[in-house]
């Protein structure tokens, strides 16, 4: 395993993280999957020397993490888990808050979180998020119960970023979530800088979904731009896309190639792997540990994806 420092906070942070939300939920969707599978798979990624490990409220897998992380040091691990936004018209959303983190600790067993994050702030909630909330989670920071205060975007219906591109400017959070792959590299451009600038430590999401999974779906994608302008036509000099990126690349599946561009883009500090099946977690890793991709596929894909700002890869 590779680490690095997460911008300001000083935490050295695997570069791989497991993120124990996405689509699979440490496999807890899957009506087959038990809990003890999901202890297991967690366990098998801290062997793998993953020791940033990402859930939320929401997830419902913080009782897995904590049981997961049972007997294991706590320094040896850094926890980042997320509250969910109380309704604006809640009569005491600080409250509210204070009460998640108590449940956060109860539930993964631990006295405090290393990362904790406001989730999926929109650009609509942030306002909220910073005159209301912002003083309680200042507060519990204070009290020791969170070390780093976080926060994420809500990035289906925020795929240019509209939130976080005013937040780094205030110096509001120590570490943001950002959502960033191949088809939609539009943070190149509108946050890396300023993270940078500011030393914000930047966790990757959704580096691989459905459309980067599989080479039917990147094809599909490249044809819908195609069809809407978005990439001009002829752009493609008739390459199959996928093909072009393994032939190039070396890479020998498109989600190891999707991995490989979002780990060496300067800016991003860890990125997140989801999954429920342990061969894909350890292909998965393994993807996030190889070289960068060569220099040509790299131009080609900001040629074909550089000013895309509104897909996500789902």
């Amino acid at each position: 395993m590779e680490y690095t420092t997460l911008g300001k906070t000083g935490l050295k942070v695997s570069v791989a993280g497991l993120g124990c939300g996405g689509p699979s939920r440490l496999g807890l969707r899957d009506s087959s999957q038990s809990e003890n599978s999901a202890i297991a798979l967690v366990r098998q990624a801290i062997d793998l020397g993953v020791n940033f490990l990402d859930t939320a409220q929401t997830y419902g897998t913080e009782p897995v993490v904590g049981k997961a992380i049972t007997g294991i040091p706590r320094n040896r691990l850094v926890i980042s888990t997320k509250k969910t936004l109380p309704s604006p018209g809640h009569s005491n959303p600080e409250v509210e808050v204070k009460k998640g983190l108590e449940q956060s600790l109860k539930l993964l067993g631990t006295d405090y979180i290393d990362i904790y994050h406001l989730h999926g702030v929109e650009p609509q909630d942030y306002d909220f998020a910073r005159e209301r909330l912002m003083p309680a989670m200042v507060q519990l920071r204070e009290q020791g119960k969170i070390r780093f205060i976080g926060v994420t975007e809500g990035f289906v219906p925020d795929p240019s970023h509209q939130m976080l591109q005013q937040s780094p400017k205030e110096d509001l959070w120590d570490v943001v979530m950002i959502g960033f792959n191949l088809l939609n590299p539009s943070a190149r451009r509108t946050l890396f800088p300023l993270t940078m600038e500011k030393r914000v430590g930047v966790l990757n999401m959704f580096a691989v979904r459905r459309a980067l999974s599989q080479a039917d779906g990147l094809r599909g994608v490249v044809a819908d731009l195609l069809e809407k302008g978005a990439i001009p036509r002829g752009s493609t000099n008739g390459e199959d896309l996928p093909d072009f990126i393994w032939r190039q690349s070396g890479a020998a599946t498109l989600p190891e190639a999707a991995y490989r561009f979002c780990r060496h883009e300067p800016g991003v500090d860890v990125v997140l792997t989801g999954t429920g099946n342990p061969e894909h977690l350890k292909s998965n890793v393994e993807s996030i540990l190889k070289p960068p991709l060569p220099k040509n596929v790299l131009q080609r894909l900001e040629e074909l994806f550089g000013d895309v700002d509104y897909l996500t890869g789902n």
